[in-house]
């Protein structure tokens, strides 16, 4: 299966806009609940599932897939209480008007042969910021779910991405996916966001299938794992709050990219009910939970996640990367068609041709290890849902101030503290996650979460890499520790490596 790239000019903005519950809760959901059909595989129309997510033959690395629709009736939620900032929500099922009817979609990417799956689906909830369905989380972690046999699953939950909205960024389609492909989707139905946590329960039900459709093609899933980027992990933020203490679906979390708030758990035309600001992680949840900051994520004025920093415990780990954006050059145009053979590491190295990305911001945007330390997080928050080890804590990215954000920097510009890793201790560029703008302003600045890459002159480079030799050994020194303490994982560090290596640094 060629995995469908169309709109790639809008492909930055896709990922900007931005885990012990047992697994037998999605095999036999409570008789009492509504189950959702599931139909499929689906064709038609286009020929390829409508997402956004790389541009490499799936058949290649092993893998197939398919999108299926899953119907039925779903639920809103309620809370007689407000939703304070610990997290420690009551919620409970809106009986006041009925369930609203329901038909979305959810894209499966799978090993071809059983033996290579390694018993873990990856349920991510798919990002809609950019006006349509796209698979941020995939993007930056898929050379790792590949390599270890994990299935992934892409949900279609919120109303933008089925019934479209007003607008979408770069001249994509708006939409959603009924006007994009009506051939293929006209009978999709969403009810609205309000319905979206019990639309999202349902399709990772529906993932295990039922007597009569089986997405996952007979494999057998142990875990799943629920993963949410950016506006997805607000949303996914509120999900664990309120809807996984009463459905206990999910093994485990991976938010990804979240400010400080959540999403609401209701809205127009229902009754707006909004979380309070911070809005933490609860702590009671009893499964484990992976937070992954980017720079950006911490540095966003007023909403930055560095002004409510939540404390590592039991089942929550908070990682903050240095020298990393909300968005990069990987999730823009590098990863669509990483399939680990070096290339996406030697562009990342290659800084002096840096440049404003598909949206043509105004500083060349950033080049830096994102997608590296996303998989390591994701692979560690595996370990922890299956064996039940714990992620390593990390340190902080250091501020001086909260309000607004000053995060400290060494004297070339680069943050302190925080996840290193070798783009950050042995730099050829500043790498920063906040300083770009979108030419002319636009709505939102987009631009703004891309973050920014300054190379280094010859000078700077001379006095802190006298030789090639000097270079390569600072960076591999760098890449090592990151791979000892957890942070990346070996197939990344080997290729930076190889790439340094090949570099012209210091000759």
């Amino acid at each position: 299966m060629k995995l469908f790239t169309r709109a790639r000019i809008a492909a930055g903005v896709l990922v900007a806009v931005g885990l012990i519950a047992s697994p037998v809760a999605l095999n036999v959901a409570n008789a009492a609940e509504p189950q959702p059909t599931v139909t499929g595989p689906v064709t038609g129309g286009d020929g390829q599932p409508r997402i956004l997510s790389s541009s490499f033959d799936l058949a290649d690395v092993g893998y197939e897939g398919n999108e299926y629709f899953v119907a039925g009736t779903a639920t809103a939620y309620t809370s007689a209480t407000p939703l304070v900032s610990d997290g420690k929500w009551k919620v409970t099922p809106v009986t006041e008007t009925p369930d609203a009817a329901f038909q979305t979609r959810i894209v499966v990417y799978r090993p071809i042969a059983a033996k290579d799956f390694n018993g873990t689906v990856v349920v991510e909830w798919l990002n809609v910021s950019a006006g349509f369905d796209t698979a941020p989380d995939w993007g930056l972690t898929h050379r790792a779910l590949i390599r270890e046999g994990t299935a992934w699953v892409g949900v279609s939950a919120q109303s933008v991405g089925v019934q479209g909205g007003t607008s979408a960024v770069a001249g994509a389609v708006a939409g959603g996916l009924k006007a994009a492909d009506p051939a293929r989707y006209s009978s999709l139905v969403h009810p609205g966001d309000s319905y979206s946590y019990d639309m999202f329960t349902q399709a990772a039900q529906a993932t295990l299938g039922t007597k009569k459709t089986d997405p996952l093609g007979g494999l057998k899933a142990k875990h799943v794992i629920a993963a949410g980027e950016s506006q997805s992990a607000s949303r996914l933020t509120t999900y664990i709050n309120a809807v996984q203490p009463i459905k206990k679906v999910f093994d485990g979390f991976f938010v990804h990219s979240r400010f400080s708030g959540a999403a609401n758990l209701s809205q127009a035309p229902l009754p707006d009910i909004t979380p309070e600001i911070p809005a933490l992680i609860r702590s009671d949840l009893g499964v484990p939970v992976m937070s992954l900051q980017t720079e950006t994520d911490v540095v966003a004025y007023r909403v930055g996640s560095v002004r409510y920093q939540q404390k590592d415990s039991k089942n929550f780990r908070l990682w903050e990367v240095a020298a990393t954006a909300h968005a990069d050059a990987y999730t823009s145009s590098i990863g669509f068609s990483d399939t680990g053979n070096g290339d996406a590491e030697i562009a990342l190295l290659d800084v002096a041709n840096a440049n404003g990305g598909p949206l043509n911001c105004a500083l060349p945007i950033n080049y830096g290890p994102h997608f590296a330390v996303a998989s390591a997080s994701l692979h560690a928050l595996t370990d922890w849902v299956v064996a039940g080890v714990a992620p390593p804590r990390a340190p902080r990215i250091q501020v001086t101030t909260t309000d607004p954000v000053t995060i400290e920097r060494d004297s070339i510009g680069i943050a302190l503290g925080g996840i290193r890793t070798p783009l950050a201790d042995a730099p050829t560029a500043v790498l920063r996650g906040d300083g770009n703008t979108t030419p002319g302003g636009g709505a939102g600045n987009f631009c703004g979460l891309f973050g920014t890459t300054k190379a280094l002159d010859a000078t700077q480079l001379k006095a802190l890499y006298p030789t090639h030799a000097a270079y390569v050994a600072a960076f591999t020194k760098s890449a090592n520790q990151a791979v000892k303490k957890g942070f990346m994982l070996k197939p990344e560090a080997k290729n930076f490596i190889a790439a340094a290596k090949a570099s012209s640094v210091g000759e």
